[in-house]
């Protein structure tokens, strides 16, 4: 692990500048609208995607607007969005409420780069969680994201977390990172989605992920074998992108892999549930 370092370190100061990637101070951006109140709870589909800073780019629009389309979701998790600094709009989210936790700018492209939870209707409450450590390349901390939703007729509320993990770096800092994570979601008696892309690319990161989810009570929609291949790995490494959920129920055969779709290296990944209160 010392000499994989050693030569990402060596990359960063041959290839990257120094001053080009800019932690930022801000902790949320968002846009709120008020075409409805509530979440249904009949049916909550998500829809989870990193999509590679591609969505500035046609073909992302393209396949973007055709998920949207075909499969309606009504909670949308994306890691690695760019937004234009100074602007007040990322472009295909008018029609959302969304919340955004940029974790850099880069100063090249002004643009920031970060994770982007976006719904149909406006968050309670939402929380960005920025990682103590940085990843060596750029420097900059990771993010999580978490927002807050009413359910129709539901006295508890959904409490959702979209996560990147940091990637690069020693385990104990992404143990730090998902301790952190537990922390937040600990106090929550209502029903929960975790979702992102974990960075599980050797079974250590996997085992340490699977113990965090289970203390918090949370199971990982299950994609069928032929779906589950599909889902992005690291050469014959564990899944990198999962949805876990608590005291919800996820609909038969709701989670899909959508393999056609091919304007980011990850897939995007599908899953729908209902709530009933107990």
């Amino acid at each position: 692990m010392s000499d994989f370092k050693e030569n990402i370190a060596t990359f960063a100061r041959q290839f990257v500048p120094s001053h080009r990637f800019i932690r930022t101070h801000e902790s949320t951006l968002g846009n709120i609208h008020e075409l409805q109140t509530e979440l249904n709870h009949h049916s909550i589909k998500v829809l989870n995607w990193n999509i590679a800073k591609n969505n500035f780019e046609k073909t992302w629009f393209k396949d973007f607007y055709r998920i949207l389309r075909q499969h309606q979701p009504d909670l949308i998790c994306f890691q690695e969005v760019r937004m234009g600094v100074g602007l007040e709009q990322i472009i295909g989210f008018n029609k959302f409420s969304w919340a955004y936790a940029p974790n850099f700018i880069d100063a090249h492209h002004q643009t920031y780069s970060g994770i982007l939870t976006a719904a149909n209707i406006s968050p309670l409450t939402k929380k960005a969680i920025v990682t103590k450590h940085y990843e060596p390349l750029v420097n900059t901390p990771k993010v999580s994201l978490i927002t807050e939703y009413s359910l129709a007729n539901q006295q508890k509320t959904l409490l959702t977390i979209n996560s990147h993990l940091i990637n690069f770096v020693e385990i104990n800092k992404f143990k730090i990172q998902l301790q952190e994570i537990e922390l937040a979601l600990s106090t929550h008696r209502g029903p929960i989605i975790f979702s992102g892309d974990f960075n599980t690319w050797n079974r250590q990161r996997a085992i340490i992920l699977d113990k965090a989810v289970t203390k918090l009570g949370l199971k990982q929609v299950k994609f069928a074998t032929h779906e589950r291949k599909k889902i992005k790995r690291f050469l014959l490494s564990p899944p990198l992108d999962y949805i876990f959920y608590r005291g919800l129920t996820e609909k038969p055969a709701s989670a899909k892999v959508l393999d056609e779709i091919c304007s980011s290296d990850h897939k995007p990944l599908l899953a729908e549930f209902s709530y009933v209160d107990t």
